[in-house]
């Protein structure tokens, strides 16, 4: 069984304060960046399954989790560079490799594009990258999903009313129901009505209308191996991904067909072995 993993508090930008989750682990050092909405310890499933070779630390970003931020921050992806960078920086890192998925795969392109030869080499699902011809820059202001998200139930009566709800509707509907059990069990804090999100949605909502719409452009700064892996479900995210393993100078492009943009909690078992694999590539 995974061990809870070691809470640090890490001062960033901002006055921002990251939560990071440290798994511990022998090994070389693997960081997890997560996506929009989530949490660090939505990776454990994943890290449950490389800790024993690895160490593995995942991140709270701004707004996420148990990380802190003041009332007038704003969410713009610059910060979330800059928390990955400060993790990096506290827990003297050494040349990690990086996992990311969605905005957490966009914040590791770029925060190696802010501070050059970060990373060793990373592994990215479906970075959110605005460019080419299925991002646009006109959908970067969050459009339906930031209206998604400020419309989004906030409070439930326990943790087990929550995760009924989530595993009965898509994407949750098919994802592992550990993974599940993961995001719901640390993605909620108790409230005097039951349990509420950790990350509002007005906090998603303000994250989805401020990314960042120059990495794209800048990509052929990021001078390191970065394997793309893409699902099978034709949404943006999917169709961009072998756009964006053109403008890189060493990308490679991974498919999991039969898998949706929540991949890493769909089959958490095949996305540790493509991380792995890949990982292993570059030791």
């Amino acid at each position: 069984m995974l061990k809870l993993p070691k809470e640090i508090l890490i001062d960033s930008s901002d006055g921002v304060k990251v939560c990071a989750h440290d798994y511990g682990g022998v090994g070389p050092d693997v960081l997890f960046c997560h996506a929009t909405g989530f949490h660090g310890r939505y990776w454990d499933p994943i890290c449950s399954r490389m800790v024993n070779n690895f160490r593995c630390v995942t991140i709270d970003f701004r707004g996420h989790g148990n990380s802190f931020v003041s009332e007038e921050i704003t969410m713009d992806w610059t910060g979330m560079a800059e928390d990955v960078l400060a993790t990096i920086d506290y827990l003297n890192l050494t040349s990690p490799f990086a996992v990311g998925h969605s905005m957490g795969g966009s914040s590791i392109l770029l925060a190696e594009q802010m501070q050059q030869e970060t990373f060793r080499a990373a592994w990215l699902f479906e970075p959110i990258v605005i460019g080419g011809e299925a991002i646009t820059p006109e959908m970067s202001k969050g459009g339906s999903l930031a209206v998604s998200a400020r419309k989004r139930k906030e409070i439930f009566s326990s943790r087990e009313e929550a995760f009924k709800r989530y595993a009965s509707r898509p994407p949750f509907s098919i994802v592992d129901e550990e993974s599940l059990w993961s995001y719901v069990n640390y993605g909620f804090r108790d409230h005097k009505d039951g349990v509420i999100l950790k990350c509002r949605g007005e906090i998603e909502a303000q994250v989805f209308e401020n990314s960042v719409t120059t990495i794209f452009d800048s990509l052929h700064l990021v001078d390191l191996p970065v394997t793309v892996a893409a699902s099978g479900d034709q949404e943006g995210p999917a169709i961009i991904a072998p756009q964006i393993v053109a403008q890189l100078s060493k990308g490679n492009l991974e498919l999991y067909s039969d898998l949706t943009h929540f991949a890493p909690m769909e089959d958490p078992s095949r996305i540790s072995e493509g991380i792995m694999r890949e990982l292993n590539k570059v030791l």
